[in-house]
């Protein structure tokens, strides 16, 4: 009796050890089911993507990452822009231009940062910056392009006329960079007028695209 006991219990561990066998690798395959198509070492890809992680997380350090931008240069800084444009503080939304092709279109900067006033109200304790007045830096931007075109009277300002097909995609936040792009689509002269379209981006997301802008060019009594 002694012996088939021992038997039978030795059976059963077998029997524990193969379930258990039979689970584990059960598992692993439907894991494999649901990683990219064609990775056959798909159990690895949760490994890569930790070290991944982890190499991101380590960084490149303060040099590494303001030479990213070493190749952008600066077409129209902060001080070029205000002979440009009549803004002032609190309302100068383009720091500075860094493409531009004379006629047609200009990709600008704006820093976003809590220092504005208008963080104080929208939102408290959630800073997020309005949505018209990312529409107004786009339109800021496309004055830069439309008070330099020529049959622009010198010392002209221009108005909004009405904006169209605006679509916010992402907030825009305190420490945010906006890149925006603007391309002229029209504009006369004699009758003071120009179109434009625009779209913005923050970390490469964007953020803000509007689909057309109306302005009205007047020279300023």
């Amino acid at each position: 009796l002694i012996c088939t006991s021992h038997f039978h219990q030795l059976s059963r561990n077998k029997l524990f050890t193969m379930k258990t066998i039979f689970l584990f690798f059960s598992t692993l395959f439907c894991a494999s089911a649901f990683s990219p198509s064609g990775s056959g070492n798909s159990w690895l890809a949760s490994t890569r993507l930790y070290d991944a992680t982890v190499e991101a997380s380590v960084g490149v350090g303060a040099e590494g990452l303001s030479a990213l931008t070493k190749d952008v240069k600066t077409i129209f800084s902060s001080e070029d822009i205000d002979k440009i444009l009549p803004h002032r503080y609190p309302f100068a939304l383009v720091d500075k231009v860094v493409e531009y092709e004379p006629g047609k279109k200009a990709v600008g900067i704006k820093t976003v940062t809590k220092n504005e006033p208008h963080f104080n109200g929208h939102f408290p304790d959630k800073p997020i910056m309005p949505g018209v007045m990312q529409v107004e830096a786009l339109a800021q931007l496309a004055g830069i392009i439309c008070l330099q075109m020529e049959g622009t009277a010198p010392g002209s300002i221009f108005f909004f006329a009405s904006v169209d097909g605006v679509k916010w995609k992402k907030p825009v936040i305190p420490g945010d960079t906006l890149v925006m792009e603007v391309e002229i689509t029209k504009f006369n002269a004699r009758f003071g007028l120009a179109k434009a379209t625009g779209k913005a981006y923050v970390d490469g997301e964007m953020v803000v695209e509007v689909k057309e802008m109306k302005f009205a060019i007047a020279k300023d009594q």
